[in-house]
């Protein structure tokens, strides 16, 4: 039996990727491990798409799934233009939840510029609980992607905002019978609050006009899975210092509460922006005047240094990503 959440690598390259044979020379970029997107020639214009599925949140679904692919294409320096939605429901379902789903998709699709452009809607046996599975497209200049193999020993590892916000949010929402029980009434506000800010297509394409070394939106891993995944592209090591990863008290509270890690608890609005050194500067000048937080984490390493992490002056191996730390309590 095969644990909950996105398969590990190991197996997604076995059966998965391996089963992929056919190839066309219109592909610039292909399925593979931390990949957000793939990247098609469209002449002088390269097509940028991803697809994500929700299923592990239910309150705010509507809202996750424009979010979540959107952020996708934006990992590639690219703005998103248009989103289609496949929405599968369980039976019982009714007419003012669906309205609920769709009125929170409009408006986050909205917020962001991007237009619903199609989809499908059913009532379905084959599911519990609602999903959504969610294809984002964008535009860009051919050559203007961002691509994690343009990383080099000694470029810096960013991350905007805090570790762990949409699996903190998720919980404030879909567990809000145990949350109230930990946290003050300000704290819940604010916990519930983390899911408006899961979008990183703004400095997602701040940091692509820029210039960077391949940016990765933070999902299911959390961020030393983001960290393990751009190193596995690259083919190189990395030195994380977990005491730089910032991330909210409420988040540390809740993760002690459920006994889970936040640094591979799911993460989307914050975005991991690798940086060559001469960069460094106008990055976090370009993201802070924007109003977004941003930290250096860590730095590039050779592949035989490994990919580690220091915490409390000691040296650990990342370990590749498995299921998200979110399934644990959802």
């Amino acid at each position: 039996m095969l644990k909950t959440g996105k398969l590990d690598s190991e197996l997604l390259k076995k059966i998965v990727f391996d089963n992929i044979k056919y190839r066309r020379k219109e592909i610039i970029t292909r399925p593979g491990i931390g990949e957000d997107c793939a990247v098609v020639d469209f002449d002088e214009y390269e097509c940028v798409l991803s697809t994500d599925p929700i299923t592990a949140a239910v309150s705010e679904i509507g809202r996750l799934a424009v979010h979540i692919s959107c952020n996708d294409i934006a990992s590639n320096g690219i703005e998103p233009l248009g989103i289609m939605l496949a929405v599968m429901l369980p039976e019982g379902t009714t007419e003012a939840e669906i309205d609920e789903m769709m009125r929170q998709a409009g408006k986050a699709s909205e917020e962001l510029g991007v237009e619903i452009i199609g989809g499908h809607t059913e009532i379905t046996p084959a599911v519990s609980k609602p999903v959504i599975v969610s294809t984002a497209i964008g535009r860009g200049k051919k050559g203007a992607s961002q691509k994690a193999e343009d990383m080099r020993p000694g470029d810096y590892i960013y991350i905007t905002k805090k570790a762990g916000l949409e699996g903190t949010g998720i919980i404030a929402y879909d567990k809000k019978e145990d949350v109230e029980k930990l946290l003050t009434k300000e704290e819940l506000e604010e916990a519930k609050s983390m899911l408006d800010q899961v979008s990183v297509v703004k400095e997602g394409v701040i940091a692509g006009k820029i210039g960077t070394a391949g940016m990765h939106d933070i999902t299911e891993g959390g961020v030393l899975g983001a960290v393990w995944e751009m190193c596995d592209i690259a083919k190189l090591g990395a030195e994380v210092w977990v005491d730089k990863v910032p991330v909210s008290h409420i988040t540390k509270k809740v993760c002690s509460h459920f006994n889970i890690d936040y640094l591979r608890l799911i993460s989307s609005g914050c975005m991991m922006i690798m940086v060559h050194p001469e960069m460094k500067e106008e990055l976090e000048n370009k993201i802070t005047d924007a109003g977004i937080e941003i930290s250096c984490i860590g730095i590039i390493k050779n592949l035989e240094d490994g990919v580690c992490m220091i915490w409390e002056s000691k040296k650990m191996e990342i370990e590749p990503p498995t299921s998200d730390e979110l399934y644990k309590v959802i």
